[in-house]
């Protein structure tokens, strides 16, 4: 509470002095979400809390940066991006990873309302599915075993089982941040890693059923139908496998796979690809690029120089990433956010060569 009061302060004076005001304003401004609720309350004690967004808040986001901005189509904006020449100032696109079905209940009806064109980035091992995502169900398992165990003990317990977790022995005193927890694995472990993980946990934790209703994903025909009603479809790998952790053949399998897959069923190009968990390296990016796609959208502050088409930045939001000390959405803080004043020095993707960068979990909790 005291620091979002301090925050928020700092913020509006800001805000209300005009710095921002001279900040960058002819950049494109690419936002990104993921899941769209009615009631955060209702769903925060069972989803990763930097995920979710009401539809309350995102409309009160969406109007504060239409009425600054021009929303235009993923396409029209990377178009923009690749003629070479001035980007047309004050532009903005609006984009949902993973492809939860909340997306499609809540989020499109508002989107179609106000005229505002969206891209949804799609699992496509998912689509109609009831498999939970991988981070969702690390989340739930990780808080059930936390919640009987010490952390610990499951650290032990899956050293033991051949699993070297990095970067939680710091949860093993005090409070237990969950999405720290996950974004940590999912950093630097690959997948095969992270099932066995969650294959412990659940040999290791009462049965209790996943909330699968909460953390559905898409079917076809929605997409079908976001398509037809002028959404663009992008992928997001297979399975959401973070890419930087895996083999070459792995990496391809997911990128590939996912474009054939959506091309297929859509009978139309995907050009449009988000790295999971905002994370790439080297060999992602030529993986990315040769497998077709023409854009590649990361959660760096900057486009890496030499692949400027392949790390566009976009600036994640959610529920309290611009909430005031009681929970109001604050202009003064979104106005800050979106021009990089709480960015805490993260480098820029031109700044260095590529690699991994933030994950939406290390937003501003």
């Amino acid at each position: 509470m005291l620091r979002n009061l301090v925050k928020t302060g700092a913020a509006s004076a800001l805000h209300w002095s005009g710095v921002t005001r001279w900040m960058g304003n002819d950049t494109p401004l690419v936002l990104s979400y993921h899941r769209v609720v009615e009631d955060f309350s209702k769903h925060v004690s069972d989803s990763i809390p930097p995920m979710l967004v009401t539809t309350q808040m995102l409309e009160r986001q969406l109007d504060w940066v239409q009425a600054r901005y021009t929303f235009v189509s993923l396409d029209e904006l990377a178009a923009a991006l690749e003629d070479g020449r001035k980007t047309p100032p004050r532009i903005a696109a609006v984009t949902f990873d993973d492809g939860y079905a909340d997306v499609y209940h809540h989020a499109l009806p508002l989107l179609k309302r106000k005229g505002i064109p969206a891209a949804v980035f799609v699992v496509t091992d998912l689509i109609g599915t009831e498999r939970l995502q991988y981070h969702d169900q690390l989340y739930l398992l990780l808080m059930r075993a936390f919640m009987s165990k010490s952390p610990r003990d499951i650290i032990a317990y899956l050293r033991k089982s051949g699993i070297r977790p990095p970067e939680i022995e710091s949860l093993g005193n005090g409070s237990i941040d969950y999405s720290k927890a996950v974004n940590s694995l999912l950093a630097l472990l690959p997948r095969a890693d992270i099932e066995r993980i969650i294959a412990i946990l659940e040999s290791e934790t009462e049965f209790v059923p996943l909330p699968l209703e909460t953390h559905r994903s898409v079917t076809w025909e929605m997409i079908h139908e976001m398509h037809r009603a002028g959404v663009i479809i992008g992928s997001h790998t297979r399975t959401h496998a973070v890419l930087p952790n895996e083999s070459p053949e792995r990496v391809l399998e997911e990128i590939e796979g996912s474009r054939i897959e959506l091309e297929r069923r859509l009978q139309t190009a995907v050009r449009h690809f988000a790295y999971p968990d905002g994370r790439f390296n080297q060999s992602t990016i030529n993986a990315v690029a040769a497998s077709g796609y023409k854009y590649a959208y990361t959660t760096s502050r900057g486009r890496q120089t030499g692949y400027p088409l392949f790390t566009i930045p976009r600036r994640l939001l959610w529920e309290n990433s611009c909430a005031d000390p009681v929970g109001r959405f604050s202009p003064a803080l979104l106005d800050c956010l979106i021009h990089g004043i709480f960015d805490h020095g993260a480098p820029r993707a031109s700044e260095r060569s590529a690699q991994r960068f933030s994950s939406p979990y290390e937003l501003n909790v």
